[in-house]
């Protein structure tokens, strides 16, 4: 357990951070969810409208820190790759 009064704040700190970054995790998750269930129904269209608004939300975690670089761009572009393939 933290002694120092800077170890306590910086273990407030990083609780606070810890529960902002799991919900923007969450979230991106749940864009990325709509992507793929609409590429599992076959829309082309509502496809390429969720991956517009999941890769806005992946970039935005990709330049807050809560995902590295090449991560987000990797889910990026193998979420594009299997709209790309919709019929």
């Amino acid at each position: 357990m933290a002694n120092t009064p800077s170890a306590k704040k910086a273990a407030r700190k990083i609780a606070r951070r810890t529960a902002v970054n799991q919900a923007r995790r969450s979230r991106m998750r749940t864009f990325i969810r709509r992507v793929e269930e609409a590429i599992t129904s076959g829309d082309k269209t509502a496809a390429a409208e969720a991956l517009k608004a999941a890769q806005s939300i992946i970039m935005s975690n990709v330049s807050k820190g809560v995902l590295h670089a090449n991560t987000g761009a990797r889910k990026v572009s193998r979420l594009n790759k299997r709209v790309k393939a919709i019929a």
